[in-house]
């Protein structure tokens, strides 16, 4: 929102929220039906076009997002070295506004201007026009009307808002108020209007000059350096008529210079040019990919969770992951996309952020551990990318979710076993997991019952426990018997119960509604496992998983980890960055764990904050 909004700030079909699509919809069937159903001669193929033009629109922009989101990530060839907030992904979700606009507009030329339906499929002399457009009076009317808009009154009132944006991302290249985008469809419709007057528009010439559009808008915001400086090299005057990512984006650092849209000449021409132009493109150039000292490997828990990454769906990956009903209508795109990731076969980076001097890295691999049989190519994936971080000289490497299972790899021993001499540290972060579980039990608990599969956490929390004084209940004998024994000596705060009256649950996996339905009412089911378990009761409460608040001081997080709420980490993830920050030279992994009391204290002092617990009085 602008400092100042004015008229025309809001969209018309704000109030509409994701209803809004439905605007669409008697366009699309019509024209469908004159292609499906009239007769060859009456078909308006152009027309009908249309609305796979807009979903190529929003696939092209997609793309981009994908691309710059792991561009920056890798760091290589970034050009500003910030991170961006959840606050900007909030404002720009609706970057898909700018494309149903057009689509309204693109309709109701073609149903009422003479010469803008059953245009031809391409015609050279409506191409070479429109180039020619675009580069005189289009180039030419932008860039005083950008100027324009940078003036105290339209600044405040309108152009404030795009330029809340000071890192980029491709889709900031649309986030204007309503009114700018009517201004600017004016200007882009100078080159198709007069296609359309003169009678040599063609389908080529109009979906090529929007694409063209798109993509150079895109091109300038993604905030890393596409464009090679031997273009420049080979043809000098080039610097001229296209411009690149890293000289638009001092527009957005700098304010007042690089006012051109695509072609820098009148910034040339009127002395508005930044003359740190071409140094930050060559310097973004050689920036390298960056090495971090942490990094969390972690994997996809759905198939549909794909969307919820960082580099998939922007506003979906700024919420806490749940199942969208709308994404099983993309089961197509979904199955295409898992077998594409499972040949690729390699880890991939997915976030980079900032902590004090840290340089952390969230990386993923494309499994779900849905089958028996993956576990073979899961571990060498696992270990490859152990290896792969040994030879970068990353100092901590930790494992999340199912990465670190006692059936799967011996919670990440297998690994240190096989290369005795890994110069990076494998971090399971069990210490602080248990850490977390006992510091989100309320005071003055005096029993606890635990169930779920028994786990290296699970005996170190009943152990731990039971050395504090809280008795701590098995349900099933099974359970307490394999408690009882991995207690060096006798306990006598371990029981085995039947009636279920404890009001306090340290619940892993394996947890059915019919245990669920046994607890009293009020009871506090604390997880202290990587999933949460599921919700069966109403009138009892929900901790969520291991877990802490991240300090202010955590840059560039503006996306959700998993089923986790906004800047909440889980616990195996700080796990990995505490273990670099105090410097620790151990593993922690295999049956081996740290002090639990210092692990925890080594936390806050970093400042992760524990998380409020549900109420179970």
């Amino acid at each position: 929102m602008a400092s100042r909004p004015g008229i025309l700030t809001d969209w018309p079909w704000k109030p509409l929220g994701s209803f809004k699509y439905l605007l669409l919809a008697p366009w699309v069937v019509h024209s469908s039906y004159s292609v499906l159903v009239k007769d060859k001669s009456e078909r308006d193929i152009s027309t009908f076009l249309i609305f796979p033009f807009l979903l190529w629109r929003m696939l092209h922009n997609q793309i981009w997002i994908t691309l710059s989101r792991y561009r920056t990530a890798k760091g290589n060839a970034r050009i500003v070295d910030k991170g961006i907030e959840f606050d900007q992904v909030d404002r720009e979700r609706d970057w898909d506004d700018q494309i149903l606009f057009n689509g309204l507009l693109y309709y109701l030329a073609s149903y009422t201007l003479s010469g803008a339906s059953r245009i031809p499929l391409w015609r050279t002399d409506g191409v070479v026009m429109a180039i020619l457009l675009h580069a005189g009076p289009v180039e030419f009317l932008y860039y005083w009307l950008h100027r324009a808009l940078h003036h105290h009154f339209l600044y405040s009132r309108y152009h404030s808002h795009h330029h809340s944006s000071i890192v980029t991302e491709p889709i900031t290249s649309v986030i204007h108020p309503f009114a700018e985008h009517i201004l600017y469809f004016l200007l882009f419709a100078i080159p198709k209007l007069t296609l359309v007057f003169t009678k040599t528009a063609s389908v080529g010439a109009m979906l090529g000059y929007v694409t063209y559009i798109d993509f150079m808008n895109n091109m300038g915001h993604c905030n890393f350096e596409v464009v090679p400086k031997w273009l420049f090299d080979i043809f000098p005057p080039l610097k001229y008529l296209m411009y690149t990512s890293s000289f638009h984006s001092l527009h957005h650092t700098q304010f007042r210079t690089n006012y051109s849209l695509f072609m820098p000449l009148y910034d040339y021409i009127y002395g508005t040019t930044d003359k740190a132009s071409d140094k930050l493109h060559e310097s973004a150039l050689k920036q390298e990919e960056e090495i971090p000292n942490v990094v969390h490997l972690t994997h996809l828990t759905t198939p549909e969770s794909i969307y919820h990454l960082r580099l998939g769906f922007a506003y979906l990956a700024s919420k806490p992951y749940t199942s969208k009903w709308y994404l099983c209508l993309m089961w197509p795109v979904t199955a295409w996309s898992m077998i594409l990731t499972w040949v690729y076969g390699r880890t991939f980076i997915v976030e980079g952020n900032r902590f004090d001097k840290l340089k952390l890295q969230l990386g993923q691999y494309p499994s779900t551990y849905f089958m028996q049989s993956q576990k073979v190519a899961i571990n060498t994936m696992i270990e490859e990318a152990i290896l792969d971080a040994d030879r970068k000289g990353i100092k901590v490497l930790s494992l999340g979710l199912r990465n670190q299972g006692e059936d799967l790899n011996i919670y990440g021993g297998l690994y240190v076993s096989r290369h005795p001499k890994l110069k990076v540290r494998v971090v399971d972060g069990s210490s602080l997991v248990v850490a977390v579980v006992l510091n989100s039990i309320p005071k003055g608990t005096t029993q606890v019952l635990l169930r779920g599969k028994l786990t290296k956490i699970a005996y170190a929390l009943a152990y731990t426990l039971c050395q504090q004084g809280v008795q701590v209940a098995a349900l099933y004998e099974d359970d307490y018997v394999r408690l009882k024994k991995s207690f060096n000596s006798s306990e006598t705060n371990l029981a085995f119960t039947k009636s279920s009256t404890q009001t306090t649950w340290l619940v892993g996996d394996g947890l059915t509604e019919e245990e669920q339905l046994k607890a009293p009412k009020g009871t506090l089911f604390i997880p202290y496992t990587q999933f949460p378990p599921r919700k069966y009761r109403k009138d009892c409460f929900y901790h969520c998983t291991p877990a802490m608040l991240a300090p202010c001081s955590v840059e560039n997080i503006h996306s959700c980890e998993d089923w986790l709420p906004r800047r909440i980490m889980s616990a195996w993830r700080i796990a990995g960055i505490v273990h670099s920050l105090e410097g620790w030279t151990e593993h922690e992994c295999g049956h081996t764990m740290h002090n639990i009391d210092n692990v925890w204290h080594s936390t806050l002092q970093h400042g992760f904050q524990p998380l409020p617990v549900p109420i179970n009085e």
